[in-house]
């Protein structure tokens, strides 16, 4: 009998045992904090020369930031979309050129900084500009560890963050929860940066560059953190007129066309500036032909007007390429340089760009111009105007926000709502116009904004296999409409007077421009506070209509 017991006993205490282990194995699972440490590369994906990229404090695993001899550098396109697009590269002649509001940087790949190393890296036809030379113009800061695994922390954010103390030595985890794997241990006392709260755990940045999760009530109470900017911003100056703006442009051929200035300014009032087209780009070396004359500017001058004189890419560019012509540092210099003798030679107040056309690939080396004739011009005392279309998704590279930071005067194109060769319309009715002032001044201060208004509409026919117009100037509008005794219907949407003509197999269509409309049209710039108006062009206006140019001047 007491041999059967022995047995059983046994088995009972093995039985036991195996599930007391079994209880242990859960409890140790479930309660027991595991020790095993992140393999920090794998978690962060990243090894060798290559850095964790982590842009206010979010992971942003598509960029590749490179760690060499302890400086990291960031891509030139990554650093161009988020913290400065001043930083232009010249794909050319491989260089690189930032430009400030007195002068301008340039460097290559063989330049060093203070430290002797490289101040930018070219791999791959990739550009990396390493993060001093970022710093350096631009408001941000930043954390770099090379402890094994490199890691870059950038913020170009300075609000307040909420920091907390640890009570004691405590692990820092990749996710919430005692089994995931360590990535760092935080001693007591320390400070980490809380970014997340849960109601358990915490998501945090620790003094030695890890991002993860700590339980909360390892946490004393959190407290704000100020982070200060020491950077100082360059200050753009601008040379602006002391009156409202009343300029009209006077379109020049030759320069007989020169000597019809004070024939046509007769009839005018109130204009300050006259803009003569005399600048036309010839080719893609920076050469342009020039119709100035020192005694136009002298006669205009006497009269009380500023004089500037237009750069245009279309008058005899028919060899123009704006993206290889702007592309080009080298031709940028020889092109300003150009300019500028121009200004120095011919007593000129000011320069007026006008740029059209132009592809997307060419907008960005355009602005570039703009910003380096800008620096040229402030140095030179002379003003800087740059016309451009009503803002659209095609126009958005013509970046009207950085011209409004670099130039004088950023003038609004406020016409061609329908053109030659496209569908019949008005050249600019209200609502576009108004359309085009808005937009505009969601990225320009207004008391930079001047709005360029028609003195021509045009006659449309319609009936043949494509619609055509014909330019009519204020007087000859009226005297088609007289002629045929065409009867006109104010359109209060569109603030114009329409009529048309029908004939046996066609018909004749007009959006009028006169005193009325265009009056509505200067209603607007004094509504939205504008620098003033300009006015296309000197010769198809009417004596009446300066009448209502200057009504509420």
């Amino acid at each position: 009998m007491k041999r059967t017991v022995i047995p059983v006993l046994v088995v009972i205490a093995l039985l036991f045992l195996i599930i007391a282990g079994v209880f242990a194995a859960r409890y140790i699972d479930r309660y027991i904090p595991t020790k095993d440490m992140a393999d920090i590369g794998e978690v962060l994906g990243v090894s060798g020369e290559e850095a964790a990229f982590f842009y206010n404090d979010e992971r942003l695993s598509g960029v590749r930031v490179i760690v060499r001899n302890g400086q990291a550098y960031l891509p030139i396109v990554w650093v161009d979309e988020n913290l400065n697009e001043k930083f232009y590269w010249d794909d050319i002649e491989k260089m690189l050129v930032y430009t400030l509001p007195d002068s301008i940087v340039y460097a290559d790949r063989r330049t060093q900084g203070g430290n002797g190393l490289p101040l930018l890296l070219v791999e791959e036809d990739e550009v990396y500009l390493s993060l001093g030379l970022v710093a350096a113009y631009t408001d941000i800061r930043s954390e770099l560890f090379v402890d094994g695994v490199n890691r870059l922390f950038l913020y170009d954010r300075w609000d307040v963050q909420t920091a907390g103390t640890v009570d004691k030595a405590t692990p820092v985890r990749v996710k919430g929860g005692i089994k995931s794997p360590i990535l760092t241990t935080v001693q007591a006392g320390a400070e980490v940066v809380l970014l997340e709260s849960g109601e358990e755990w915490s998501r945090v940045r620790t003094g030695d560059g890890m991002i993860g999760w700590l339980q909360n009530k390892r946490l004393q109470e959190s407290h704000p953190k100020p982070v200060i900017s020491s950077f100082i911003e360059p200050k753009y100056t601008n040379i602006s007129l002391d009156e409202r703006i009343c300029l009209v442009w006077h379109q020049v051929f030759s320069q007989n066309d020169n000597q019809e200035m004070e024939r046509l300014l007769a009839r005018t009032r109130g204009v300050n500036v006259i803009a003569p087209t005399w600048l036309m780009l010839t080719d893609n070396s920076g050469n342009y032909e020039s119709l100035s004359s020192q005694e136009y500017v002298d006669k205009a001058h006497e009269m009380g007007l500023q004089v500037w004189a237009v750069l245009d890419n279309f008058n005899r560019g028919d060899n123009v390429d704006s993206a290889r012509l702007f592309a080009q540092t080298s031709v940028r210099q020889k092109l300003i340089e150009r300019l500028m003798n121009e200004v120095r030679t011919f007593h000129l107040d000011g320069l007026n760009l006008d740029v059209e056309s132009i592809s997307k690939e060419a907008m960005p080396h355009y602005v570039q111009f703009i910003r380096e004739l800008s620096v040229a011009c402030r140095n030179e005392g002379v003003i800087l105007s740059v016309d451009n279309y009503v803002p659209s998704e095609y126009t958005y590279g013509y970046n009207r926000a950085e011209q409004g930071r670099v130039v004088d005067y950023v003038i609004i194109m406020g016409y061609d709502e329908h053109y030659s060769g496209g569908e019949p319309g008005s050249v600019a009715s209200l609502p576009f116009v108004e359309a085009g002032i808005a937009d505009t001044l969601a990225s320009v201060p207004a008391e930079k904004v001047i709005n360029a208004v028609p003195f021509y509409t045009r006659r449309w026919e319609t009936g043949g296999e494509n619609p055509s117009s014909t330019a009519l100037g204020l007087e000859a509008a009226q005297n088609w409409v007289t002629e045929n005794e065409v009867a006109l219907y104010w359109q209060d949407e569109l603030g114009q007077y329409y009529g048309e003509l029908t004939g046996e197999n066609s018909v004749q269509q007009i959006w009028m421009e006169d005193e009325r409309s265009l009056g509505l049209k200067m209603e607007l710039i004094d509504r939205y506070g504008l620098a003033g108006v300009a006015c296309w062009k000197l010769g198809l206006d009417t004596e009446a209509v300066w009448d209502v140019v200057n009504e509420n001047e």
